[in-house]
């Protein structure tokens, strides 16, 4: 799934293209939006919010997408072959003089006024890229329950919205933290909010997301994705497992001697 950065800088690209430009074309093919017709409006703005997507239209009028696991937006000139996928998985096009964005496989596609926006953004916790951003709401959101996995809590929209599993596992090997750590136990808490946002800023405008100080290629990230391969810092083999919730998709890789199981266990024993 698409992380904050990766999705501010979608919003960014979608915004260049359609902003302060009519639609020439709109074709919502989803059975709830099958009628719609936004041909003729203008495009005020594509924002990020979190892992959302927000695309704003002249009379108020505001189109809500967000990508999971498989979806993905993709922006074609006007002779431009489309090549994100076979046309049954296309969602959404929406189109300018200038540039076609096509939606492939977007598993949220909703219609809204703009005032509502709330409604599908509200829960979402203080955003690491957005104007919101408050270090002290996070905060007090992650540590309102101080017995939660302080993986579970970094992924949890709710407490700080745009961390996805890879900044989860490299943001608990910064903070030298096994995932499986109750959070109220993490010494200088406020670092999570912190480090989460300095990751995410540095992140932004990367096509290649960097974590670690190294300039190559196999050394961008500290653990995630190395499973069975040593450690950057002392050489362990890092590990992984899933981690609740949907364990199947929340890889979280460790490492275990710079990430120490907490006391009393907690910290499953997976092979590399």
């Amino acid at each position: 799934m698409p992380e904050g950065d990766t999705v501010w800088r979608l919003a960014q690209r979608l915004h260049e293209a359609l902003a302060g430009r009519p639609l020439t074309r709109c074709d919502l093919r989803v059975p709830r939006l099958a009628t719609v017709d936004l041909t003729g409006r203008e495009v005020l703005a594509v924002v990020s919010r979190g892992k959302h997507l927000l695309t704003r239209f002249g009379g108020g009028l505001t189109l809500h997408s967000h990508l999971r696991m498989d979806g993905a937006w993709k922006i074609y000139g006007p002779d431009e072959r489309w090549r994100g996928g076979p046309a049954h998985q296309i969602r959404a096009i929406l189109g300018t003089a200038e540039h076609t964005a096509v939606g492939y496989r977007l598993p949220v596609l909703d219609l809204l006024p703009t005032a509502e926006e709330p409604r599908v953004v509200g829960h979402l916790g203080p955003d690491l890229l957005g104007p919101d951003w408050d270090p002290a709401e996070a905060l007090r959101r992650l540590l309102a329950a101080p017995e939660r996995p302080l993986g579970e809590a970094l992924l949890d929209q709710r407490n700080l919205a745009g961390i996805g599993n890879v900044y989860k596992s490299e943001l608990c090997f910064v903070l030298r933290a096994s995932p499986w750590l109750p959070i109220g136990e993490l010494p200088a808490p406020e670092r999570a909010p912190a480090l989460a946002r300095k990751l995410l800023e540095a992140n932004r405008r990367r096509p290649a997301r960097t974590t670690t100080p190294s300039a190559r290629p196999d050394r961008r990230l500290w653990v995630y994705g190395r499973a069975g391969r040593p450690c950057l810092r002392c050489g362990t083999a890092v590990r992984t497992t899933g981690q609740e919730p949907a364990a199947e998709e929340r890889v979280t890789y460790w490492c275990p001697a710079c990430q120490p199981a907490p006391p009393g266990g907690g910290q499953p024993a997976s092979a590399p």
